[in-house]
């Protein structure tokens, strides 16, 4: 069975974890949530200063729940497109919701047979089935940052979402970069870098010092050989010689 549609989770008036149990206080909550389908908030690299921001916004008046999976597909769909135009280095791109809302479903059994059981309960709580993000009207879905010689193909990009969020939007385009907020580091993965190669130096400067080592022990051992065995002929010829010195006697 897929998705049902969007228009039965259309209202927001109610909380998004919360029941009233009469008998059982403890069913008053979610005991769990479904997992987040989103794969990563921030794409691209941040590090450079671009010089203009594009906001995508919830251009209707009203108020509506977004599922995560809508806004996985499309981000990546946008990512894929950009990497694609600008390359991976070219853009930085952030999704600025976050799926808080539970969305619940009473499953009902369905097929030839089945209707005396499909009916169900008037008003039931359900079980959780996915997670949505509530968007307010003017509210900031994505940001992207990106060089003013590239926002034609930003814009063409976001615009591509139009398809799947199921709701009007609207593009925002301004030089204020410092409202996307804090931006992701590099340094921790330059610091994994750094480490990475600093130990394949150590690896190729010890397998070195080993290779040198060989011919030196070898050359040890066959010096202290000759030495030995002339100890062991001197520490032989000295009872030899008593023996000797004994017979004459």
């Amino acid at each position: 069975m897929g998705l049902r549609p969007a228009h039965c989770y259309r209202g927001i008036d109610k909380p998004a974890y919360t029941r009233l149990a009469v008998t059982k206080h403890d069913k008053n909550f979610i005991g769990t949530s479904p997992h987040l389908k989103i794969r990563q908030f921030n794409m691209g690299n941040p590090a450079p200063e671009y010089t203009h921001i594009i906001d995508l916004v919830n251009s209707s008046n009203m108020h509506h729940q977004l599922r995560d999976n809508a806004i996985e597909a499309t981000r990546q769909n946008i990512n894929r497109y950009l990497g694609h135009k600008l390359g991976k280095e070219g853009y930085f791109m952030r999704i600025r919701v976050y799926p808080y809302h539970i969305l619940r479903e009473n499953k009902q059994a369905q097929g030839a047979g089945a209707d005396r059981v499909s009916q169900g309960m008037s008003h039931p709580f359900g079980r959780p089935i996915g997670r949505a993000a509530r968007v307010r009207p003017n509210q900031i879905i994505m940001s992207l940052l990106v060089n003013e010689s590239n926002l034609k193909v930003a814009k063409h990009a976001l615009l591509r979402a139009a398809p799947k969020f199921g709701f009007d939007i609207a593009l925002n385009v301004h030089n204020d970069t410092a409202s996307l907020g804090t931006r992701p580091s590099k340094q921790i993965e330059e610091k994994v870098e750094v480490k990475a190669v600093a130990a394949a130096e150590g690896a190729a400067a010890t397998a070195e010092a080993g290779k040198e080592g060989a011919p030196a022990a070898a050359a040890g051992k066959d010096a202290k050989a000759p030495a030995g065995k002339d100890a062991k002929g001197a520490a032989a010829a000295k009872p030899a010689a008593g023996k000797a010195d004994a017979k004459k006697k």
